[in-house]
């Protein structure tokens, strides 16, 4: 069963809610250039919302053009909202939560949901994931590359990778950037460039505050082919070899290569089957980015090109993802 676990949709009912009940969530609906736009109190005016991120009839033929079976969803990165003060932060993630696992419920044979959480506030994270795992149905979770610029190793959330390893919950970690940067505003350069620092900037973090010693238990998928990580070890494992004893990782960087998952969405075979060389393939995940204008439209084929056998495509279309999310 192909199934594609990287995937965005933003449920409608949001919209109202906060169309009737802005104050309630420090989050208000206004009219920017090129649609409707996101504005948290305090942070910035999110870009326009993706029309297709609300459409599920599109979805549909999307899925089945691509020839998936089954799509995890999980919603916009941008609208997480980090930085909304922690009460109104943990209302507005139970909102996302129950939104869009209502409307996984509804399609349960083609949907599934991973939930979101506050990283503002880490004990209010743990509580949400579990809520969203155990009360609406969430089958992992996700959360942004960065809270509020800081990346996450270096922010205060091992209460929260401490409930995620106890859930026993894989976690997506997903790009963002709500602000975008001067130097990659044009060209999709937020998309080609600043998105992937971000996820490489983080697994660094990670890596070098000791988080994946500490917990190591943690499941966790790198979008993107992983950022630059994969690619680039060698400079990783160079700048840990001038650490001064004793080190923290406890072991070089590129020994952690297989502690994370990693999509397929690498638009070019040779880079895929370098990644799948370097991590093995019951390490890579089929994903598309649906549905956003750097969407990988023929997951499966990429899969093909990259020379994998069949025994492999059936294994990173959908098996190791049934295995990981129990589906």
């Amino acid at each position: 069963m192909p199934i594609d676990m990287h995937a965005h949709y933003v449920p409608p009912k949001i919209l109202s809610v906060l169309e009737q009940e802005p104050a309630r969530y420090g989050v208000r609906l206004e009219a920017g250039m090129g649609g409707q736009c996101v504005h948290f109190d305090g942070g910035p005016l999110i870009r326009p919302f993706h029309p297709r991120l609300f459409d599920l009839d599109a979805r549909w033929e999307a899925m089945a053009r691509e020839g998936i079976d089954r799509q995890i969803l999980s919603v916009w990165a941008d609208i997480f909202g980090y930085s909304l003060p922690a009460e109104e932060g943990a209302r507005w993630h139970r909102l996302l939560n129950e939104s869009l696992c209502e409307v996984t419920r509804q399609h349960d044979r083609r949907l599934s949901a991973l939930a979101s959480a506050p990283l503002q506030d880490a004990r209010r994270a743990a509580r949400e994931l579990e809520y969203g795992i155990k009360q609406c149905g969430a089958v992992g979770g996700t959360i942004a590359a960065n809270v509020n610029d800081v990346n996450l190793g270096e922010a205060t959330l091992d209460e929260f990778w401490a409930a995620a390893v106890e859930l026993n919950a894989p976690l997506l970690i997903h790009p963002t950037q709500p602000a975008l940067p001067a130097r990659t505003r044009q060209h999709s350069m937020l998309q080609v460039v600043q998105f992937i620092y971000d996820t490489t900037a983080t697994v660094g973090s990670l890596i070098f505050n000791g988080v994946l010693d500490r917990f190591p238990g943690l499941t966790l998928i790198l979008p993107h082919g992983g950022g630059f990580f994969p690619y680039q070890l060698g400079r990783f494992d160079r700048v840990y070899r001038n650490l001064e004893a004793p080190t923290v990782p406890a072991r070089p960087p590129s020994a952690y290569r297989r502690h994370f998952f990693y999509d397929t969405i690498l638009y070019h075979p040779p880079a895929l089957q370098y990644l799948r060389e370097l991590v093995g393939s019951d390490r890579l995940l089929l994903g598309t980015d649906y549905p956003f204008p750097v969407e990988e439209q023929a997951p499966l084929a990429l899969l093909e090109q990259t020379g994998c056998t069949e025994a492999e495509i059936a294994q990173i279309g959908g098996d190791t993802c049934q295995r990981l999310f129990n589906l």
